[in-house]
């Protein structure tokens, strides 16, 4: 098991490599707006974001602002999102999270951690994300490529518990290097460390590095 500089050094080797490999780090999901953002983010619990973007625009086609949304009725929303899954509960926090927006906001999203955490169906990760695509501030999402690639790699030590992975690796990741980083972690587990099939080692920039493969 590694002290915390050698952390420290595997991480920067590791962002350095991905950032090689993956020039682009940019969400997956499309937006163009903050509560665009919110919104995608709460659909794509346990669903794709590709699914995520190919409903979105029909929501946003019948319910074009924060307003709207806030105004329309749950039962429309979950119609329309229900095959992102969860339809019911989703459909629910988007309605309950735009209307805090409209009401305690003035319809802007806060960018303010702990005032995100505050909205309805927004936790850490979300947060996070918010955080650091939107208001370019140091941001750890840590989702489940996320998890996964930091344990396979030994940037963490058998955890699976997100606010616990994402509490270690502000230790050892440069602040500003966190949200880029954890955009490259998806597109490395989509291409090359993928959960569902046997990892592509012998692809991986990382495989002499990569605890698992040691």
């Amino acid at each position: 098991m590694m002290n915390i500089d050698e952390k420290k050094k595997l991480a920067l080797e590791v962002i350095a490599r991905l950032k090689q490999a993956y020039p682009d780090a940019a969400c997956s999901l499309d937006y163009n707006e903050a509560w665009k953002l919110l919104v995608s983010v709460r659909l794509a619990a346990q669903c794709t974001d590709a699914r995520v973007n190919m409903i979105v625009p029909k929501l946003y086609e019948k319910f074009p602002d924060v307003n709207a949304l806030a105004d329309a009725p749950v039962e429309e929303i979950e119609e329309i999102v229900r095959p992102c899954g969860l339809g019911k509960s989703k459909a629910r926090d988007i309605s309950a999270c735009m209307r805090m927006l409209r009401d305690v906001y003035g319809g802007n999203v806060p960018n303010d951690f702990n005032a995100l955490l505050k909205l309805p169906g927004v936790g850490r990760k979300s947060a996070n994300l918010i955080m650091g695509d939107v208001f370019g501030k140091p941001a750890i999402v840590t989702d489940t490529h996320c998890i996964r690639l930091c344990n396979r790699i030994g940037l963490v030590d058998h955890i699976k518990e997100p606010k616990k992975v994402e509490m270690e690796l502000w230790k050892i990741i440069p602040p500003e290097e966190g949200n880029d980083l954890c955009h490259r972690f998806v597109l490395h587990g989509r291409d090359i460390c993928s959960a569902r099939t046997t990892p592509h080692c012998e692809h991986c920039c990382l495989q002499d590095i990569c605890a698992q493969r040691i």
